[in-house]
Parts: C-alpha cells; sequence; structure tokens
C-alpha cells in the first residue's frame, strides 16, 4: 500500500486524545511501510521549539495576545520552511499535533480576544504560508469536562490546561465553528468514543484521501 505524500493535522481541546491518535497512527503506517513524519505546534524545528518554551511553560504576563501570536506564526513560520515543506517535496505524509486553527481557535474563541480579528490573522497566515493548508484536518470532538479530567489524571498542567471549564467549552465551540466553515478539509470525530474505534475512523478518513 503507498499513500500520496500530503499534510494532515489533528485538532481539539486539551485532553481530546489527539497525542494518542497520532501515536496510533504513527504505528500503523510503520506496520504499512508507509513513508511519513510526526510534528507538533508550537513547535516542530529546532528554532520553533525554542519558541514553544516561551509559549507554553513562560510567564504569561511577558506577552500581550498580539505578542503571543505573532510568536505563534514565527514558530509556525519555521516549521513550515524547516520541516513540513521539506518532508512533503521527499514524498512524506506529514501528520501535525495542532497547526493554525489551534490559533483560531484559542485567541479568537478561548480568549474572546478583542484585540485579534480573524482577517488579522488570515494575512498573519498568508504572510508565512501562502495559500498552502492541510489536506486533512481531523477535529477531535469531546465534552471539555470529561477531557479536562484526563488532563488532571496527567498530573502537571501547562498554563492553557489550566485555563476554566468556560474556557474549553468555548474553545470546543471554536472548533466546532471552523469544522463547519471548511467542511471539505476538517472532519469532526466523536472523541468520547474509544480509542480504537476513533482510530479506525482516523485510517478510513486517510485511505479516502491518500491513497
Amino acid at each position: 500500500m503507498q499513500f500520496h505524500p500530503g499534510f494532515i493535522t489533528f485538532e481539539g481541546g486539551d485532553g481530546s486524545g489527539k497525542t494518542t491518535q497520532i501515536q496510533m497512527l504513527h504505528d500503523y503506517l510503520e506496520t504499512q511501510s508507509i513513508f511519513h513524519l510526526t510534528t507538533r505546534e508550537p513547535g516542530g524545528s529546532s528554532a520553533a521549539e525554542e519558541v514553544r518554551k516561551i509559549l507554553i511553560n513562560g510567564d504569561q504576563k511577558k506577552w500581550d495576545s498580539i505578542s503571543e501570536t505573532l510568536l505563534f506564526y514565527a514558530a509556525r513560520r519555521s516549521h513550515l520552511t524547516d520541516t513540513i515543506w521539506p518532508a512533503i517535496k521527499n514524498g512524506k505524509l506529514v501528520i501535525s499535533d495542532r497547526y493554525a486553527d489551534s490559533t483560531v481557535a484559542y485567541q479568537l474563541y478561548g480568549y474572546q480576544n478583542t484585540n485579534i480579528t480573524k482577517e488579522q490573522l488570515d494575512i498573519l497566515y498568508q504572510m508565512i504560508a501562502g495559500h498552502f493548508k492541510p489536506d486533512l484536518t481531523i477535529i477531535l470532538d469531546i465534552d471539555p469536562r470529561v477531557a479536562l479530567s484526563r488532563v488532571q489524571k496527567r498530573g502537571e498542567k501547562d498554563r492553557f490546561e489550566s485555563k476554566g471549564i468556560t474556557f474549553h467549552e468555548r474553545l470546543r465551540e471554536g472548533f466546532r465553528k471552523i469544522a463547519s466553515i471548511d467542511s471539505n478539509r476538517c472532519v469532526l470525530i466523536n472523541a468520547n468514543q474509544s480509542k480504537e474505534q476513533i482510530h479506525q475512523e482516523v485510517i478510513r478518513l486517510i485511505k479516502d484521501r491518500f491513497l
């Protein structure tokens, strides 16, 4: 079996199961000898990983919302030029844990940020990526209360996971709106199912798009 090269992103709130599903997908692709790469945002390149440390674990009081957004896009540009685009050019199927939809969902819906507009985010994206976008975006949809209970079981929470339930409810609604606006690219999967059920849906989607 041979898949076409392309770009797949996994999106969803904290505790939705993205990391688990990406690992299961990686294991499956390994068994099928599919040429692929798994990566993440923020991060995915040497420069972007440095920015990640600031964004995830740094003192959030040091940055206002606009500065934080610009850091995300700076990291994304490095991720694209140093990792994603070269891998696709070399024939790989690239799978990323988060991408640009997360920035939109968090900044516009989760934070309800009045200092940043969707038009501004679109301009920034155009600057760093042009017309490039994922071939498939899988959004794992789950009740935030269930998701946050998973996060609590993992132990220490980062700054984004530490937001209250209202924030995560807005975030979920944001991802749902993104999926409805770009339904050709985005597929919403019920993440309340078992890990194996979700995995089988993921494999079916990828076979439909990339075989």
